[in-house]
């Protein structure tokens, strides 16, 4: 099968698995035993020999029975030591000790699995990879900056030759900003956190599919690419608007991203096997590995001793891959200067 052909195959099966996705409820949600755990615990303020001083205090953060200097400090909100999150997690973990006991699988809470928290770091695992892959990405753009800004050569006005060099700019802060939130997301799921997670994900991948056309196609016209820009761009800035102050619709969402990134897996992979650009490898070699990640998503599974599941695995992959991507960034950089200044002579 050739390269383009085993990514067609690959992201139609990640898309697939997606899409089944939405429609697996979190069990652990409907379980009569948790919800009367969580409910119990938020009234008493205890779970067996456990006690809760934040349950003094209801889940709004205002002081059930005392005045307004009773209520919880910032930091401890911030750290999500409040009396909702740990009714949650301890009744959470309580009842996944209870079903293994009777040999039963563990199930998802509130859509995500069973994680042992430490300190106050929820996901630690998929917390340090994204941090990891924020390092990644900035390597992967500081790198770039300083190939086309100081490296190669720059027309007499001191701009690059390389017509997408802003392009990958933004890509390259976008990318960065995404992992940041991610890392704080996994660290701390509260519901700021959690929509600015997805915010910086659906922007990353918006402009990533606007950056795959205006390559792929070869548009340099300012004009063209205004128009080719302008209406991703809008629908992009009004799918996350509508999910931040309309309906934070998980399935919508899920439906957007796996089309936005369908489309540019199949235009980069379609482009790599029509060109003959000495890095195309290297674009293969990110196509084939992200359709295979994203196989993790497919094949999803409880976390590992409470800490790794597929999705921190996803989050492992994407760190060789980013270092692939920024690499074939900047070998087109050259291919396209080098060409440029051959067609001069």
């Amino acid at each position: 099968m050739s390269p383009t052909g085993a990514a067609r195959c690959l992201v139609f099966l990640a898309g697939l698995g997606f899409l089944v996705g939405l429609l697996d409820a979190s069990a652990g949600d409907v379980d009569p035993l948790y919800r009367s755990c969580v409910e119990e615990c938020e009234k008493s303020g205890r779970i067996g020999d456990l006690t809760f001083r934040h349950c003094y205090f209801s889940s709004d953060g205002f002081p059930s029975d005392g005045s307004w200097y009773m209520q919880e400090p910032l930091y401890i909100r911030w750290k999500q030591h409040n009396c909702k999150s740990d009714c949650r997690y301890h009744c959470m973990m309580h009842r996944e000790d209870e079903r293994k006991v009777l040999s039963l699988e563990p199930v998802k809470y509130h859509g995500k699995w069973p994680f042992i928290r430490v300190s106050v770091f929820q996901e630690p695992v998929s917390a340090i990879l994204s941090a990891l892959n924020l390092i990644m990405q900035f390597n992967g753009w500081l790198s770039f900056f300083l190939l086309v800004n100081y490296k190669l050569p720059m027309s007499q006005s001191k701009r690059s030759y390389y017509e997408y060099s802003g392009l990958w700019h933004i890509y390259g802060l976008l990318a960065m900003n995404a992992w940041f939130w991610s890392a704080i997301f996994h660290s701390r799921d509260i519901d700021l956190t959690e929509k600015l997670d997805y915010s910086a994900a659906v922007a990353l991948l918006g402009f990533s599919l606007v950056l795959c056309i205006l390559r792929t196609f070869s548009v340099r016209d300012e004009a063209s690419r205004v128009m080719v820009a302008a209406p991703l761009l809008a629908f992009v800035t009004t799918h996350i608007l509508y999910l931040n102050f309309y309906d934070f619709d998980y399935g919508l969402n899920m439906k957007v991203c796996v089309g936005m990134g369908v489309t540019q897996i199949l235009l980069w992979a379609v482009w790599a096997g029509a060109t003959r650009h000495p890095s195309r490898f290297k674009l293969w070699a990110v196509v084939l590995g992200g359709g295979l990640a994203m196989l993790l998503e497919i094949y999803d599974f409880p976390p590992y001793k409470g800490y790794v599941d597929a999705h921190a695995l996803w989050h492992a992959t994407t760190v060789p891959l980013t270092h692939l991507w920024w690499g074939f960034a900047k070998d087109d950089a050259e291919f396209r200067i080098s060409s440029l200044l051959k067609k001069a002579k």
